[in-house]
């Protein structure tokens, strides 16, 4: 990808803030969603937004002889389809006569999910059974596009299953994926970032935990967590005993995508801007620890899931998706010899 940030929004703090609040999403009007509740194999549920058309009619009724793809959108840390890069992905889609799924990871769509558990940045098997369901419905291409901890996740499943990824997705995309988790929370954890981004951070994740201790009283300790003051803490708390990890480094460790990538074997893009304030350049993955399959885009500028663009504010997100939803869109339609052939072209 090549991307120049606008010379009125210099650094990566800017290109992070000023795309998230201020800059414009999509062309035309918003994104509208239809909304599904799944039931999960253990008892809980996650709520699954549906891009809505005028056109939807149509679009099925040509469906029945040739598909159009389908795009699906993983959300990062309290994120939800209503994020930024969501509607901005859903309106590429749109654009493109794609259609377009947005899954909540448990308790991000609004109401508290049922089970005692939430969501974690190495929750593959969520993804994978998300995957599976949607595949078996939809018979065009299918592409999947992570971002930020929806990345890493998308990653790891994409890892983890191998060849049999090409089962349920034609080509996947993580956006700004913190691979090396220590090393992403280490950087939220520090200066100006522990002010604005863990205050954030905490200011959703820990009312949600409270929820949900009201939910299973004694599911862990209330006063541990009201001390909490940062995601490692937090993680230590919360994230790392509910999901079946030790302590917040055994989570760190065993959730990142970074050491697996050589694993992947279906063409996957890795893009990360040189500048994000939430994962260190010095931590993103380089050609020699990633497999023939996945092509690494690191352009010095962007942010985090920002890269906005335009001449003066506010600007628009359009960039990433419509390079991403490109990339997918040629990578997956290739012969499965070619992809690998092609990862790193």
């Amino acid at each position: 990808m090549k991307y120049v940030a606008p010379f009125w929004l210099p650094g990566g703090q800017l290109q992070t803030i000023w795309p998230a609040l201020y800059s414009r999403r999509v062309v035309g009007p918003q994104p509208l969603y239809r909304r599904e509740r799944w039931e999960t194999p253990d008892g809980d549920f996650v709520d699954v937004d549906f891009l809505r058309s005028e056109h939807d009619t149509a679009v099925a009724t040509a469906a029945r002889s040739a598909p159009p793809p389908l795009l699906v959108v993983f959300h990062g840390l309290e994120g939800s389809s209503r994020s930024h890069y969501g509607q901005a992905f859903a309106g590429l889609a749109r654009e493109r006569g794609w259609a377009c799924v947005l899954p909540h990871f448990r308790g991000c769509s609004g109401e508290i999910n049922r089970a005692p558990r939430a969501y974690h940045s190495g929750d593959h098997a969520e993804i994978g059974w998300v995957l599976q369901r949607l595949r078996a419905a939809h018979r065009g291409p299918l592409f999947a596009v992570g971002v930020s901890l929806g990345g890493n996740v998308l990653l790891r499943w994409a890892a983890e299953v191998g060849t049999d990824a090409a089962i349920s997705v034609d080509a996947v995309a993580a956006v700004c994926a913190p691979t090396d988790l220590a090393a992403g929370a280490r950087a939220i954890g520090r200066g100006f970032n522990r002010h604005l981004y863990t205050r954030m951070f905490m200011k959703t994740l820990v009312p949600k935990a409270l929820d949900k201790l009201a939910q299973y009283p004694g599911l862990f300790d209330r006063q541990a967590l009201l001390r909490a003051r940062d995601l490692y803490d937090f993680d230590n708390v919360f994230t790392a005993p509910l999901h079946g990890f030790k302590n917040t480094e055994d989570y760190w460790q065993r959730a990142s995508a970074k050491p697996l990538l050589a694993h992947i074997r279906i063409p996957a893009l890795v893009l990360n801007a040189g500048n994000d304030p939430f994962v260190p350049a010095a931590s993103l993955p380089r050609a020699g620890e990633v497999g023939p399959f996945v092509t690494l885009w690191q352009p010095p500028q962007g942010g985090h899931v920002g890269f906005p663009q335009g001449s003066r504010p506010p600007g628009d997100v359009r960039a990433m998706p419509a390079a991403v939803t490109e990339w997918l869109a040629a990578h997956g339609a290739m012969p499965r010899r070619e992809k690998a052939q092609s990862a790193h072209g």
